[in-house]
């Protein structure tokens, strides 16, 4: 069987933004503005998109995906394909060419060993590595010489562009790293703040949750590129100051993430400085159920790790709370024509994505009857339905911001109405989507009954992302907190079911599969899926080259920005 290409575009040489005018380092300074402060320029010890993209202007990966989410070389000559030769006819093997004459930022060579290096820094059990279900399938990473690169994997795989691509996946320079293997990753602060790269931009100064300077790479492999001689990536506020910043008084060039609402947007704009950004991927904002217990009561090696929730995984609460929510509601007051509402984890690319009946209708008095029917009921008079016994009392946390602390007071309100109580939290985003392993106040940790955010994944094969619900990638304390089950969602069928993905290389039985895993998530209580979120950003009027990418990371051809006269 011969592999099919699993993206949308062909894996095809690369179409970017029309090439920077000036040489490199001659238009200055080029201004990034985060409200979401990168706290680590690791990915591999952060599931945070902040810091995956901080770190992108620095380390990168072998192959990434372009604005259309095709696959594209980066540090090697073409995407291995079986036509080529690169991948093997029974699909069990990937081999990459790195072009050759490429270096580090210091001046050394980059090598095969380095990717093989990365491979080990990430699969070492006692790391912790929040990206290790890219490599979930992987037998060897072999180097036979060091130009070349061999991965090899359990059984046939037929999206074998998991390891080593996309933003997620870049390469860590091997003689930097040598000693932050296993439980010492944490605690090699220089390489984590300051990684040595291939990148366009190195590192000049690192403060976690504020500011980022960067100067450009004077051994980059472009000669003219970066354009830009400094850069600056400054972390923290909120969306509304970032988009302020950009489109109104004209203080920085580009803010990610602007999560605010359509009005509020429109009136930035007419600042005069700016103007918005948008595409829709794959982005999705949720609410997670916790499948454990996080009763503070609980020791800190069991919180957040005691199965199960004490009625969290009743399907008759989790039905009625997703079925209170009037999702076109949230659409409409947070993100206008930048959002689309759904029940699926996984929304685009649509043939992975479900169609869930209801999904557009809010109903509370149908809520009320499934609870009524299951005997959650309200047995003394207090407002509140106790399921054996225990009250629906949950604790309903999210990141800082105004959309969704606006979502978090409708839906207490919509989950009161139903009879539950609700105490509602909010954390500052660069503290939530930080993964320090020594917080309470991760996202990760999960120390609270429901939590909100949005999360998405790299490229238009959600393989990978489906693994992030596999029983063995919930954070705990052994793997210092790190993983992306965040739920801690565990079912033996969905687990199976995963394998013969893995392992399926017809593209619409892949599809099928895709939607059949999407669906036991949503049904058996993993998460509430709330809104299809469209990714909107901001970019100066003096900006040139940035082409938004919602398929990887969106400062993926910032090597490309210029400064327009």
């Amino acid at each position: 069987m011969r592999l099919r290409t699993l993206m949308l575009g062909a894996a095809a040489a690369v179409a970017l933004a029309p090439m920077a005018q000036a040489q490199r380092a001659s238009d200055g300074e080029v201004r990034i503005i985060y409200w979401q402060a990168p706290s680590i320029m690791n990915p591999f010890l952060s599931g945070g998109t902040k810091d995956i993209e901080a770190a992108s202007m620095v380390i990168e990966p072998l192959a990434r995906y372009d604005e259309t989410g095709t696959l594209v070389p980066w540090l090697v000559e073409e995407i291995p394909t079986v036509d080529n030769g690169g991948v093997s006819e029974d699909m069990t093997q990937i081999t990459w060419n790195i072009t050759p004459g490429i270096t580090w930022s210091d001046g050394t060579p980059f090598t095969s060993e380095d990717v093989r290096f990365t491979y080990e820094y990430c699969t070492d059990p006692k790391g912790g590595c929040a990206q290790l279900t890219k490599f979930e399938t992987v037998k060897s990473v072999e180097t036979p010489d060091e130009h070349t690169v061999v991965v090899t994997f359990n059984e046939p795989t037929p999206n074998p562009y998991g390891p080593f691509v996309g933003g997620e996946s870049p390469i860590l320079q091997a003689a930097q790293f040598a000693e932050c293997l296993g439980a010492a990753a944490s605690t090699c602060t220089e390489a984590n703040f300051n990684p040595i790269g291939t990148g366009p931009f190195v590192v000049t100064e690192f403060r976690p949750n504020d500011v980022i300077s960067l100067k450009a790479n004077e051994n980059f492999r472009d000669p003219n590129k970066p354009a830009f001689a400094t850069a600056t990536l400054k972390g923290g506020g909120d969306a509304a100051a970032a988009g302020t910043a950009v489109m109104e008084t004209g203080e920085f060039d580009y803010a990610w993430n602007l999560q605010l609402a359509p009005d509020v947007i429109a009136r930035m704009e007419e600042g005069g400085q700016g103007e918005a950004v948008a595409g829709f991927g794959p982005l999705m904002e949720r609410i997670m159920l916790n499948n454990t217990n996080p009763d503070p009561s609980l020791g800190p090696d069991e919180r957040s790790v005691i199965r199960p929730h004490p009625f969290l995984q009743e399907p008759a609460v989790y039905k009625a709370m997703s079925m209170a929510i009037d999702r076109p509601l949230l659409v409409e007051i947070g993100y206008g024509q930048a959002g689309r509402v759904t029940c699926s984890w996984v929304p685009a690319p649509e043939p992975y994505a479900i169609d869930v009946e209801g999904c557009d209708t809010q109903d509370i008095e149908g809520a009320k009857a499934l609870l009524d029917e299951a005997g959650i009921v309200d047995t003394d008079g207090d407002g509140v339905r106790e399921h054996e016994g225990t009250p629906l009392s949950i604790v309903y946390q999210t990141s800082t911001n105004a959309v969704r602390q606006d979502f978090q007071a409708l839906i207490k309100d919509w989950w009161e109405q139903i009879g539950m109580e609700v105490e509602l939290r909010n954390i500052d985003s660069s503290v939530f989507f930080g993964g320090d392993p020594g917080s309470p106040d991760t996202f990760q940790k999960f120390y609270a009954d429901v939590e909100m955010y949005a999360n998405t994944y790299n490229g238009t094969d959600p393989q990978v992302y489906f693994g992030n619900a596999l029983c063995d990638k919930a954070p705990r304390p052994e793997t210092q907190w790190q993983g992306e089950n965040i739920s801690r969602f565990c079912s033996e069928e969905y687990d199976a079911l995963h394998e013969e993905l893995t392992q399926t290389a017809d593209l619409e039985e892949r599809y099928r599969i895709g939607r059949e895993l999407n669906r036991m998530v949503y049904e058996q209580g993993g998460m509430i899926p709330l809104v299809h979120r469209g990714r909107l950003s901001a970019k100066s009027n003096t900006l040139g080259g940035v082409v938004l990418n919602v398929w990887d990371s969106e400062l993926w051809n910032v090597a490309d920005w210029y400064r327009e006269e």
